[in-house]
């Protein structure tokens, strides 16, 4: 038995299967009734902010202060070169993930304290800050898996998902993943270029001008600080302090990696048409991000490490609250899931892993069908019937 879906003027949305829990069809009534339940979880969390979250990001940041100070004076002792790594790559991790990310969403405006600004604050890494949080904050946090406007399905270079038109290029599917996780910096960095875009046209050279300056910009600052500053600092130890550098960058690439690829591209998350979201919704925006999301299961000290992207589906519902409120929005969001019968993609690392890495080969060759990975369809929104 199946629900066929239409616009008002009966042209065919999407067919979904009712008996099939992971595809709700929710009416236009029930929707809203999601969304409203979802904003009250988020201002009743607005709310609720104050000192305990103030002292608890002062807290990490005075760890990572910590963590790097010590790496860095661990380098001028040759025998400690791997706790000198170890030490700078938790920093670097820490920086990059529970506080550089998290502030420049502005999770933390609230505290009226300039360094922890999301107008101000800019992290130790090669993109610049403000043209991450034009791509990242704004188009993908706003067209989440929508095929042809977010650019972070695949990031211009991979194909994840089958409605990405395949070509001989993507053969090298597995090549590009790694060398992304490797330089996953560097590629982030370049992202905001939009060579794609260029390339057909869409963008003018002068466009590009605009946005490449500040990455030059930063990309000299972050070289001569890693590569140059530092290692000079240590005088004789210039080579193993620039490859300690060097070694921390790559670890901090690999896990932002990869828990980033694993809150976006495992096994049942969903994809969607600019058509499908059409005149959107509150309800269906909220729905989308969360089908378009997945969570990785752990430990406390493995989800600040993940600046608590382990949550990614929370993540993507409430973008500018604390990330380390996500775990007790997390309680409250799976329930609204099993009272409305939606999907709450969740696994331990390994598994989520190992879905994603299976789909980066599977999509690397010609696909026939179309989401073989099971991945709900749309709803029904304020512009859609049931018929």
């Amino acid at each position: 038995m199946s629900n066929t879906l239409t616009t008002k003027n009966g042209k065919p949305r999407a067919t979904v299967a009712a008996s099939d829990p992971k595809i709700p069809n929710l009416t236009p009534e029930q929707l809203e009734e999601f969304g409203d339940e979802l904003d009250a979880i988020r201002q009743r969390i607005l709310a609720d902010l104050g000192e305990e979250d103030a002292a608890y990001i002062r807290k990490i940041v005075k760890r990572q202060q910590q963590f790097e100070i010590a790496g860095r004076a661990l380098f001028y002792l040759p025998p400690a070169w791997p706790l000198a790594v170890a030490a700078l790559s938790v920093s670097k991790i820490l920086e990059n993930m529970e506080i550089g990310h998290n502030v420049m969403h502005g999770q933390y405006d609230w505290m009226g304290d300039p360094k922890l600004n999301s107008r101000i604050y800019d992290w130790d890494t090669m993109a610049p800050g403000e043209n991450w949080k034009y791509g990242h904050n704004y188009i993908h946090h706003t067209y989440t898996n929508i095929l042809g406007k977010d650019r972070d399905i695949g990031y211009g270079i991979l194909r994840m998902d089958e409605d990405q038109k395949w070509r001989p290029y993507y053969l090298g599917n597995p090549l590009y993943a790694f060398l992304l996780m490797i330089f996953f910096e560097e590629g982030v960095a370049l992202h905001d270029l939009e060579v794609d875009r260029i390339k057909t046209g869409e963008r003018t050279w002068e466009e590009t001008k605009k946005v490449g300056k500040p990455i030059i910009r930063k990309v000299r600052k972050q070289v001569l600080k890693d590569y140059v500053l530092f290692p000079a600092l240590t005088g004789p130890f210039f080579l193993s302090t620039l490859a300690g550098n060097a070694v921390a960058n790559i670890v901090r690439n690999i896990w932002s990696f990869n828990i980033i690829f694993c809150g976006h591209f495992p096994a049942g998350v969903a994809t969607f048409t600019e058509e499908e979201c059409e005149n959107e919704t509150r309800g269906h925006w909220y729905y989308r991000q969360l089908l378009g999301s997945a969570n990785i299961t752990g430990g406390k000290l493995f989800h600040i490490m993940s600046g608590n992207l382990s949550h990614q589906i929370e993540h993507h519902l409430f973008p500018d609250i604390p990330a380390r409120r996500y775990p007790e929005a997390a309680v409250e969001v799976r329930a609204l899931c099993e009272k409305y019968g939606i999907e709450y993609n969740t696994g331990g690392l390994t598994k989520q892993l190992w879905t994603v890495a299976r789909k980066i080969l599977r999509l690397s060759l010609p696909t026939r069908t179309r989401n073989t990975d099971p991945a709900p369809a749309a709803p029904a929104d304020a512009d859609l019937v049931a018929a």
